[in-house]
């Protein structure tokens, strides 16, 4: 079975939601991670938004890189560039695959327009990993 990372700045937002739908669209062909390279705690927005879709992950948590150094990813995804320049060195044959997602967490507005930057992120996201099942998997 193939494993993939999911890496992010805090594990918060982004990571939190492509985990979901890498989850969702992978099924049984891997396992799923996320992290952070720093640790936030799971945005309770992208909890909401996600239930929206239909995908429960309310029981995630934010975890950290270092956590998982021993483990050997087929592919690590970053979705932030923050990420990407901070991401460690992954011995083995991790493929890497990167994407700048925009932050929600940084949407500004009223409680509607910010929930309208994470739904418009969230569907990005679910874009790009049905596609990177697809392709990959």
């Amino acid at each position: 079975m193939k494993k993939v990372l999911v890496l992010c700045t805090g594990n918060s937002c982004r990571s939190q939601i492509a985990e979901g739908y890498l989850k969702y669209f992978a099924k049984d062909k891997a396992t799923i991670y996320s992290a952070g390279v720093e640790t936030h705690g799971v945005n309770p927005k992208a909890v909401a938004i996600m239930k929206e879709d239909g995908i429960d992950i309310s029981n995630h948590t934010s975890n950290n890189i270092e956590e998982y150094k021993n483990i050997d990813f087929d592919f690590v995804i970053t979705v932030c560039d923050n990420a990407k320049e901070r991401c460690p060195f992954f011995s083995g044959k991790a493929v890497k695959f990167h994407y700048n997602f925009p932050d929600p967490a940084k949407a500004t507005g009223t409680e509607e327009e910010t929930l309208e930057q994470f739904r418009k992120v969230r569907q990005m996201i679910k874009d790009y990993c049905n596609k990177f099942v697809d392709t990959n998997l």
